[in-house]
């Protein structure tokens, strides 16, 4: 249960991040700085849901249930 909320907070920052990064590029005229680090951040945490996803898999912590 707990890897479940740790991977929706994580989506959730992700998508906050991404608005932030179009918040800046509309807004902030000169924001590019912001931007770019906004979107850093967003590939970042992306890269690491990724990875914790497949360790995850791994490890047997997640995967499909049968019903």
């Amino acid at each position: 249960m707990l890897i479940k909320v740790i991977i929706v907070l994580t989506l959730i920052v992700i998508v906050g991040s991404l608005f932030s990064a179009l918040f800046f590029l509309v807004k902030d005229k000169s924001g590019a700085e912001r931007t770019v680090k906004a979107l850093t951040i967003r590939i970042g945490l992306s890269i690491s849901l990724f990875i914790l996803l497949m360790l995850g898999y791994y490890f047997g912590i997640i995967g499909h249930t049968h019903t």
